[in-house]
């Protein structure tokens, strides 16, 4: 079961597009990132599965690989925890997300299953836009940062 999740990274303060693949096959329960991930996205792993059980849903005990591309950049930060739990719901079937490709995703997750703030938003909504997403899934409290970039609808 395969699925691909926008979001995107920041560099200084430009930002870039960044796909989120996740896969999940048969084997012995395992979590893996590729893709020159930082601590900081290597251990999102812990709060994406406790964020998903105290949402109700539930965690695939399966191998689960996640590729954060293009894969000769570095990625860092915790931005990519929403990303990659949107990714794991959808490969698992566990939610229709519809089209996934005009969206982009980005949050940090608490274990609770809270979307909090990150750094960043309004540069990875001036890229978004110029990329061609139609709309942002943001926490709460980075809406207003990004619907500052016309043409973009904003969800928090």
């Amino acid at each position: 079961m395969l699925s691909k999740v926008v979001s995107s990274a920041v560099q200084g303060i430009e930002a870039y597009r960044v796909d989120v693949e996740t896969s999940i096959a048969n084997g012995l329960p395992h979590f893996s990132t590729v893709g020159l991930p930082d601590n900081a996205v290597r251990e999102s792993k812990d709060r994406v599965e406790a964020a998903i059980r105290q949402s109700g849903f539930t965690y695939p005990y399966r191998r689960v690989t996640i590729n954060v591309a293009p894969a000769d950049v570095r990625k860092a930060g915790s931005s990519f925890d929403l990303p990659i739990a949107v990714g794991i719901l959808s490969a698992t079937g566990q939610t229709a997300m519809g089209r996934l490709e005009d969206t982009l995703f980005a949050g940090e997750l608490s274990l609770d299953g809270a979307v909090r703030p990150i750094r960043g938003v309004l540069s990875m909504a001036v890229a978004a836009a110029r990329s061609g997403i139609r709309a942002m899934i943001v926490p709460e409290e980075n809406v207003s940062e990004a619907a500052m970039v016309q043409g973009l609808r904003v969800y928090g």
